[in-house]
């Protein structure tokens, strides 16, 4: 990844509006798509050479005020509209912490364990899996290993059997990388995943190369899983308070549709097979 986080994103999400999308009249040829660096600083009312700055990465350090202008002049959504601030390092305050912890703690392991009918992981930013109950392990026992989601969707061959809607997947756990980098650009876990996917995947390349910015909050989820067949979820994700940067994720089915049933069968198999696991001979 280039050291030039906050330029490269001014400019992807330059690249992706119209003149027409702002109420700007349209006049000559355009070289490139998008907004020219002019029109934008003209919508955020900055000088613009100071903006050609910002772009090419000789001004590192814009003010609150010029970040809240570029978000609206940019038509930022609040995902990516915090993720502007945290890669200029203004970071609005309460909304989050780059510090991060990896440890699950005991209660939160309990808590997800209870939720004995529906699947339960807790993950870190970058999307690494850091503890699941029993139905979790058994809903992504098709990857090798279940380690990190965006790991498992670009590089296991079981991601593009196992998300039914794979390129949405694909969109999806990019735009959360991208947001998990505004927090912490440079740390060696997350630097080193990117760098992984960008060399093995030319779908990745591209997607990381927009800029998309989404933070994870509840979605529907469409899989298909070889134990059970198909099922149709839907997600919410909450922030773990006492542990900056985790989220714990329960995944739903509605209650009596066919995906529940699949969701009690696939939980039976999997008791059963570390039941035979635990004791092979049946004593």
């Amino acid at each position: 990844m280039d050291d030039n986080h906050l330029g490269e994103f001014l400019r992807a999400r330059r690249a992706r509006l119209r003149p027409q999308d702002v109420g700007m009249a349209s006049h000559g040829v355009r070289r490139v798509a998008g907004l020219r660096r002019e029109e934008v600083a003209v919508l955020a009312g900055v000088n613009a050479d100071y903006y050609t700055r910002l772009e090419q990465g000789r001004e590192r350090h814009p003010s609150a005020q010029v970040l809240d202008a570029l978000g609206r002049a940019l038509l930022l959504d609040t995902d990516a509209f915090l993720h502007l601030h945290r890669l200029a390092g203004v970071s609005p305050a309460g909304r989050g912490s780059s510090h991060v912890t990896e440890r699950v703690g005991p209660a939160l392991r309990q808590l997800m364990d209870g939720y004995a009918h529906t699947p339960a992981f807790v993950m870190s930013r970058a999307l690494d899996l850091l503890a699941a109950n029993a139905l979790a392990d058994a809903l992504f026992a098709p990857f090798t290993p279940a380690d990190n989601l965006a790991r498992m969707t670009f590089l296991d061959p079981a991601g593009r059997q196992f998300y039914r809607d794979w390129d949405l997947a694909a969109e999806a756990v990019v735009a959360n990388l991208r947001q998990a980098a505004g927090f912490d650009p440079e740390h060696p876990l997350l630097r080193d995943l990117v760098d992984t996917l960008t060399a093995h995947s030319g779908t990745f390349r591209g997607l990381w190369a927009q800029h998309s910015v989404r933070g994870k909050t509840w979605d529907a989820k469409e899989l298909l899983h070889p134990d059970v067949g198909a099922l149709s979820l839907t997600y919410q994700s909450f922030d773990v308070r006492d542990a900056p940067g985790q989220q714990l994720v329960i995944y739903h089915a509605e209650p009596g549709s066919p995906s529940a049933h699949a969701l009690g069968l696939l939980g039976s198999l999997h008791a059963g097979e570390r039941q035979t696991a635990a004791d092979p001979a049946g004593q």
